[in-house]
């Protein structure tokens, strides 16, 4: 028995042997060209300077909605290109392990509405001091279980959602609690207000239309069940004539706005080829209604535009989206999943230039810790802003990307900038609301 065993280890040493004395032997094979990449890269396009135009700036006194209105488009506001800053001022809880800002502010009145990590709606009036405070949560309920929220304003009333699953109403002038709907699901994305009617999207996918007087249903669809999705997540996009429904599925679902009949469905689904920030389906970016189409991106790799009235998809471009996206002209700007500033051509979607932005967080000896985080971009001023977590605030030109100001944000920012009255108002992750006129 010992002798067989004994043959066996020698046999197989040697096998072992002649194997990898017959790999060392062997000499790679190098073929003269050039090497071209079996799948193209977007990334490896030329940036290009071209002309761009957009209407006039005109000086806005609200900002409503993410991007500034229920549509999530709004026109060129007004900006100064010298910004100093005007104040800063606390708004309540900043960024923590278990909790963080999801909600830009809104304005309306002269006042700023804004709501921290931990549920606590503010109202700030133009020179920094604060009018009212609420919390919304319950007394049942423990603050740090819940993250973030979503606002909007319409009709002297703020509407705020939260991570406990309730639509709030409040008095925009006393803070007062008007009415809450139970969702009975977080429902952190930012509610959308058109018309008697408020729409809401939860993290359960199912959209809500509730009567903003009562508070009361009046009625509700579901998408398309997941389990993957990202606190803040996209909310509605509204007209008087169509209400546009994201949900963390990759479903879209376009409706009529007062009785939630559907016009039309698609899904919004895939991932660039190679590199993406995630493999979720979830729909990052708002969906972005502007003439007659609607812009939609997921923060996997994929932005579509769609024909507003049919559903039917006009371009895909294989860039994921971190927030809504910002049409005007003939060009549709964003920030991608990969820390890039991006122009695409609004006709087709092509790549007409693309910048990066500052990506990865290191620490000691070189190790990376994590991602920066970058908030919109806007144009305002005929300039591109963007507002990221390393501590700037960016301005960039529309025509060739070139970085053209920076303003320092202590902290690092939170939330897509906005702009009223020829006011930049951004909420960094201390919770504190800057303002730069």
């Amino acid at each position: 028995m010992t002798g067989t065993m004994t043959t066996g280890k020698t046999i197989f040493s040697t096998m072992m042997l002649v194997s990898f004395m017959v790999a060392c032997g062997e000499t790679d094979i190098i073929l003269p060209g050039e090497r071209i990449d079996i799948r193209t890269d977007a990334t490896t396009s030329q940036n290009e300077t071209r002309a761009f135009s957009v209407r006039a700036a005109k000086a806005n006194t609200a900002w409503t909605h993410r991007n500034g209105t229920p549509s999530h488009q709004i026109a060129h506001p007004a900006l100064s290109e010298s910004l100093q800053p005007h104040f800063v001022t606390s708004i309540g809880a900043g960024d923590s392990q278990r909790a963080r800002i999801t909600a830009e502010p809104v304005v309306a009145g002269g006042v700023i509405y804004t709501i921290d990590a931990l549920s606590r709606v503010t109202a700030t009036d133009v020179s920094g001091q604060m009018l009212w405070a609420r919390v919304l949560s319950s007394g049942s309920d423990n603050p740090q279980d819940a993250s973030g929220g979503g606002l909007s304003f319409a009709d002297g009333r703020v509407f705020a959602t939260n991570g406990f699953g309730d639509l709030t109403a409040l008095d925009a002038s006393s803070g007062a609690v008007l009415w809450t709907q139970d969702l009975d699901a977080p429902g952190s994305s930012a509610p959308t207000v058109m018309g008697d009617l408020v729409y809401v999207v939860g993290r359960d996918n199912t959209a809500w239309a509730i009567e903003i007087e009562s508070g009361r249903i009046h009625w509700q669809l579901t998408g398309t069940p997941s389990s993957a999705g990202f606190a803040g997540g996209a909310g509605a996009g509204v007209t008087k004539d169509i209400a546009i429904f994201p949900f963390s599925s990759g479903d879209v679902i376009a409706t009529f706005p007062k009785g939630g009949l559907r016009r039309w469905s698609t899904v919004v689904a895939g991932a660039r080829p190679g590199a993406a920030l995630a493999k979720i389906s979830d729909i990052a970016g708002d969906p972005v209604i502007a003439g007659d189409r609607v812009y939609i991106g997921n923060v996997s790799g994929f932005l579509v535009a769609l024909d507003l009235e049919t559903g039917d998809r006009l371009w895909t471009a294989r860039e994921g989206t971190v927030g809504p996206v910002w049409p005007a002209g003939d060009s549709v700007f964003l920030v991608n999943d990969q820390n890039e500033l991006l122009r695409l051509d609004r006709r087709g979607g092509a790549v007409v230039w693309r910048v990066d932005l500052p990506d990865e967080i290191t620490g000691r000896w070189g190790r990376v810790e994590g991602r920066f985080a970058h908030y919109g971009p806007i144009i305002a001023g005929g300039r591109l802003i963007v507002a990221s977590s390393d501590g700037q605030i960016r301005s960039f030109d529309p025509t060739s990307g070139a970085l053209t100001g920076t303003l320092a944000i202590e902290g690092g920012a939170a939330s897509n900038p906005v702009v009223a009255d020829q006011t930049l108002y951004v909420i960094s992750k201390s919770g504190h609301l800057h303002a730069f006129r």
